[in-house]
């Protein structure tokens, strides 16, 4: 006896030697389109350079660094948060700054329309963000940038934060961490994002007189004005591997002097052997190695 199933005889009395228990009797893919489901999205994640497909959460766990070509993908800083303070917990200061328009710009959009957008689709109020806590029990202030918001630029909201991040580490004798990730300085802001590296500037002025390190770490990508202030100030000049960090990006370069650059030019592998860098860090092992640092130029002065 047998029944007809879902395009399948199924033959309930078969016989466990006859190597067709069951015969297909329709053939192709049955299952109607409107009944098909979708993969949902997030489970995988696919590397931008060596294109290998991994599950998300082991994306996640290796902290979006790929497991098989070692590339760091963008992340933000949350992301940086939650990897370098004792157990995520942090306070973040001065959340609530926001850019004003004091030059009433407009190009193919106003730029007060910009922030709005940017701020909608980011859920952050710039491109920076401010906090404090601890790694392994050391007091760290760390600014973070984020690119997803204008492309990491500074403005003047930007270059505010951190100079009242540097106050909070001169009031309380607290470690300084930068983290740059920026196309440069806010073309919107005109004259008033460019202020912002001098500004920052004389502020991480104030923090070396007062002999409290400063640690800035360079990921991809640190360009324009903020290389050419903060990001290249640090007691530690540090960067992930394989960053890009220059001054102008290299299509700005090929456009200005004609010609291609030398692979890999602008690096922080290149700049390392150059003398620029002090050090390349994984992410993987950037909590370990920030806090082995801090425990010999800071905690060992303290004491």
């Amino acid at each position: 006896m047998s029944t007809v199933e879902h395009g399948f005889e199924d033959f309930d009395d078969h016989d466990a030697s006859d190597s067709k228990w069951y015969v297909r009797t329709l053939s192709g893919i049955l299952t109607k389109t409107k009944d098909k489901k979708p993969t949902p999205d997030g489970l995988w994640e696919k590397c931008k350079r060596c294109k290998e497909v991994q599950p998300a959460k082991e994306w996640i766990d290796h902290l979006y660094v790929c497991p098989s070509c070692n590339y760091h993908d963008r992340i933000g800083s949350e992301a940086y948060f939650q990897l370098l303070f004792d157990n995520g917990k942090y306070t973040e200061i001065n959340a609530g700054l926001s850019s004003g328009d004091p030059l009433s710009f407009t190009d193919t959009a106003p730029y007060v329309d910009r922030i709005k957008v940017a701020q909608s689709k980011t859920g952050l109020t710039d491109a920076v963000r401010t906090a404090y806590g601890k790694i392994n029990g050391t007091p760290l202030g760390v600014a973070c940038m984020d690119f997803a918001f204008i492309g990491g630029s500074m403005g003047s909201v930007v270059g505010e934060k951190i100079a009242r991040m540097i106050d909070h580490c001169l009031a309380t004798q607290t470690p300084f961490l930068m983290i740059s990730k920026s196309g440069g300085a806010r073309m919107m802001e005109a004259a008033f994002s460019l202020m912002q590296m001098a500004k920052t500037s004389a502020k991480l002025a104030l923090l070396s007189k007062a002999k409290i390190p400063y640690i800035s770490l360079m990921t991809n990508p640190t360009t324009g004005g903020v290389t050419a202030s903060y990001a290249m100030l640090g007691d530690f000049n540090i960067a992930e591997p394989e960053a890009l960090i220059g001054f102008a990006g290299p299509r700005v370069i090929r456009e200005t002097i004609g010609k291609d650059l030398p692979k890999g030019f602008q690096s922080s592998e290149f700049l390392l052997e150059h003398g620029f860098l002090d050090f390349i860090v994984s992410r993987n092992d950037l909590r370990e190695k920030l806090s082995t640092l801090l425990s010999i130029i800071w905690n060992k002065k303290k004491h």
